[in-house]
Formats: C-alpha cells, sequence, structure tokens
C-alpha cells in the first residue's frame, strides 16, 4: 500500500495520464489507420493554426475517427468509471471485497428489461428502447430488493444481500423463461447484448449516459467522507450522528443509477466493479476520499484498454469487451479466493 498523501496522490496523476495516453492509441489503432500526425495536423486547422506538416485525413479515415472510435473511447470510459467506482461504494457499503455492483440485482434487472424489449420487437423501433427498457429494469430491481429489506427503518447489510440474491434468481428465471418462447434472431439479439460490448457505439449512447454517470459519481466523490464514517458500522456511524440508514439508501441508489445507465448502453460487463476497486484499495489503502476517483480512473483505463485489446488482437475478428474483461478479471477473481481461503478469509 501506498503510505505518504504524495504518494497516493501521484498514483491518481499516473492514472490520469495512462488513461490519456491509452485514448491516443485507440485512436489510432484499428483495422484502417489514422496516423497522429493526420490528427493532429487535422485539429491544428480546426484550432485555427497554419500549419505545414503532416496530411490532412482522408474522409474515410475522418469519419472513422469522429463517428466510430472517439464515441466508442467516451462510452469506454464512462462505463467503466461508472461500474468501478460503484463497486467501491457497494464494497464500502458491505463491508466486503467481494461486493459488486450486481450484487443487489441491478445486472439482472437490466436483462430483464432488455429482454421484455426484444420479445416486445421494440429493438427495431428505435435504438433507446432497450436501454430505455434495462434501465428500468435495473432501477426496479434495487427498489424491490431495498422494500424487502427494510423493517422499522433499518435495512439490515446480510438481510439485504440476501434479498439481492433472492431478487437475482426471479428475475433471471423469468428472463430465461422469456427467452424460451423467442425466435431464434430475437434470441440471438438478446444474447449479443447480455455478452457486453461496444462496437456500434454512436454519440447518442455517450449524451444518452454521460449526465447521470457523471453527476452520480460527483455527488459519491462529494460524500466520501460519509462513506468512511459509514465503514466503521452502524453503531461508531451513528454515535458521530450519521443517519445510517438514510445514507445507506443514498450510496446504493446513486451506485444503482449509474449502473443501471452503464449497463444500458453497454450490455452485462463483468469484473469491472469487483476486480478494480480491490486492486485499488490495496495500492492506496481505504480512504473513499481518495478509493474513488482512483477506482473510477483505474475502471475507464482498464475497460478501454480490454476494448482495444480486444478489437486490434485478432484483426479483422473483434472479441468483445465483455469477453476481455472476464478473461482477465476471472484469474485475478479466483486468485482472491485462494488468498482468502489461505488467510481464513481475511483479504
Amino acid at each position: 500500500m501506498i503510505q505518504s498523501n504524495w504518494g497516493k496522490s501521484s498514483m491518481l496523476m499516473v492514472l490520469v495520464i495512462a488513461l490519456a495516453s491509452l485514448m491516443m492509441m485507440a485512436l489510432y489503432m484499428g483495422q484502417i489507420p489514422v496516423p497522429a500526425s493526420s490528427v493532429f495536423h487535422d485539429w491544428a486547422l480546426r484550432l485555427g493554426w497554419n500549419v505545414s506538416w503532416g496530411e490532412s485525413l482522408t474522409p474515410e479515415q475522418n469519419a472513422v475517427l469522429w463517428y466510430i472510435r472517439l464515441p466508442r473511447i467516451c462510452v469506454a470510459i464512462l462505463v467503466g468509471s461508472a461500474l468501478a467506482i460503484a463497486g467501491a461504494v457497494m464494497q464500502g457499503v458491505f463491508g466486503n471485497p467481494l461486493a459488486d455492483p450486481g450484487i443487489i440485482g441491478v445486472s439482472a434487472g437490466a436483462s430483464f428489461g432488455a429482454v421484455i424489449a426484444v420479445s416486445l420487437g421494440l429493438t427495431s423501433a428505435g435504438m433507446f428502447y432497450m436501454p430505455a427498457f434495462a434501465f428500468i429494469g435495473a432501477f426496479a430491481s434495487v427498489l424491490l430488493t431495498i422494500s424487502l429489506t427494510m423493517r422499522g427503518g433499518k435495512i439490515p447489510t446480510m438481510s439485504l444481500l440476501l434479498a439481492g440474491v433472492a431478487v437475482s434468481m426471479l428475475l433471471g428465471a423469468l428472463t430465461s423463461g422469456i427467452l424460451t418462447f423467442m425466435n431464434e434472431y430475437r434470441l440471438k439479439e438478446f444474447l449479443f447484448w447480455m455478452v457486453g460490448g461496444l462496437d456500434y457505439r454512436r454519440w447518442e449512447h455517450v449524451y444518452l449516459a454521460i449526465v447521470p454517470i457523471l453527476i452520480g459519481m460527483s455527488v459519491l466523490c462529494l460524500l466520501s467522507r460519509h462513506l468512511n464514517v459509514l465503514v466503521l458500522g452502524d453503531v461508531e456511524a451513528k454515535s458521530l450522528g450519521l443517519p445510517v440508514v438514510w445514507y445507506r439508501i443514498l450510496f446504493l441508489g446513486l451506485a444503482s443509477v449509474i449502473t443501471a445507465t452503464a449497463v444500458c448502453v453497454s450490455g452485462s460487463i463483468g469484473f469491472v466493479g469487483l476486480i478494480v476497486p480491490h486492486i485499488m484499495r490495496l495500492l492506496i489503502g481505504p480512504d473513499h476520499r481518495l478509493l474513488l476517483p482512483a477506482s473510477a480512473l483505474a475502471g475507464a483505463l482498464f475497460l478501454l484498454f480490454c476494448d482495444t485489446l480486444g478489437r486490434t488482437i485478432m484483426p479483422p475478428t473483434e472479441i468483445r469487451v465483455g469477453i476481455m474483461t472476464a478473461l482477465l478479471g476471472a484469474p485475478y477473481f479466483l486468485f482472491l479466493l485462494r488468498r482468502m481461503r489461505r488467510h481464513g478469509g481475511a483479504f
């Protein structure tokens, strides 16, 4: 763990520089090469600078850069940061380093909403029907989980966890039941969404996700001090004057909103909210004032890396980002389980 405040701050700077560098690499890399000199040449001309070096982008390269790769990169950053910061919040609220955003039924609810949209044939009527239904399903599942758990103004953590598992299993069964009545084309459409991917993301997807994700992450970072108090336990938090139930609902609600927004534009992507916050906690410690922004940066970096690797490692075949995150995240998850077993459950 990095001990000094200077070292922790420098870690944030390293993440920012790494993310900016990877963004530039992702712009240039792909089946259609886009030279960096041409990109800087066109950007200089857009700013009104007279430049004599480099060549202008061809119409094909310009279309690939501005309408395919750049919106895809923006979606990857938004989704990765949302899933990672939501995972850090969930792990703090539950006091469990293996908690992730799907633990209270967010992913199962999103899948249920998406399969309803596909089964009704709404996806052919417009591109926003599936994301809208996925968001509604995710948020409704969270409300159901919380309502099943709250008793006498209290939300026991273990009861919330069990209710989340039960709601996820119920919605998973309903989703599987609907799938059995689908025709082959709609079944493939839903399974394609379930794998999770960032291909064919457009600026409309960026506009759909950017406001709720940025607002949700900003509020969570502003409330990071309260999350530090909440992690101490209900008795200690109440002794410090913190309304535990209200803040627990607030944190769960905000984490669910940004997770639902991320899932609705990218499909189901696993391991980002589980692995990234855990690694950041090992590096910079449990202080959520630094852990939340560090997790957001690292999540964006991890998902963008997985997406860039997936679309360039085996051209012209593209490996969807949900598969890449599973391939990279599953071994680390198994390592965590082995470490927990070896150290008697301590991470």
